[in-house]
């Protein structure tokens, strides 16, 4: 497939996903200890623009920073509440996006969506992933204001923040279907770990990383 093609099918994926997009329920359970999941630390929290990435024209545009920033903050949020013993590393590369513009809000108006590769690694494993192909998410947006589109009622920001959050959401999901990835948390030392902690202090990345 070249690029050219790949760039076509991504773009009418991205669009056909933005008008039969419905409302999603919003992210409730950040409350509490985190679900358990072996020895799962947070090592590295990588988020770059891929080089085939995709906006169609109909979208509202945003720096690339301004999403790197975004989805490493609700991934930090989702995932640095663990407490295990061992590192692994999330590494999400941003294919492409459509945010709903402002317009008439009729039903069938674009939704906003999201759609990111995800790979995983365990740092015990010498930088190889743990599957072969990276998992492919492809997310809307949260609240009943989705079902018009959110063009009207969010700012691209908190668009953009509201598809992060249920991104992140989709990755613990597929994390937690496979938890013998993350060990057997019987093996660590209660003196140096525990349930869960707050969410770990986060630095800004500074500049837009690509692929």
């Amino acid at each position: 497939m070249t690029r050219l093609t790949r760039f076509r099918a991504r773009a009418a994926a991205l669009l056909l996903a933005a008008g039969l997009a419905t409302a999603c329920a919003p992210v409730t359970d950040l409350e509490g200890p985190p679900q358990p999941m072996g020895r799962f630390l947070l090592g590295h929290n990588i988020v770059v623009i891929a080089d085939d990435f995709e906006v169609p024209g109909i979208s509202r545009e945003l720096a690339d920073d301004v999403w790197i920033n975004t989805v490493r903050s609700e991934m930090n949020t989702r995932f640095s509440r663990y407490d295990g013993d061992q590192y692994f590393h999330i590494s999400t590369a941003i294919l492409g996006y459509v945010l709903a513009p402002p317009g008439i809000p009729i039903v069938g108006a674009p939704k906003s969506v999201l759609m990111a590769d995800v790979y995983l690694f365990r740092d015990s494993d010498g930088g190889k992933p743990i599957t072969e192909e990276p998992k492919r998410f492809t997310v809307l947006e949260e609240g009943g204001d989705v079902i018009v589109g959110s063009g009207l009622t969010r700012t691209a920001e908190e668009q953009a923040q509201s598809l992060a959050r249920n991104l992140a959401k989709q990755v613990h999901e597929w994390m937690l279907e496979n938890k013998e990835w993350f060990g057997d948390a019987s093996l660590m030392d209660p003196a140096t770990t525990s349930p869960g902690r707050p969410v770990q202090p986060l630095e800004p990345v500074g500049t837009a990383q690509n692929s």
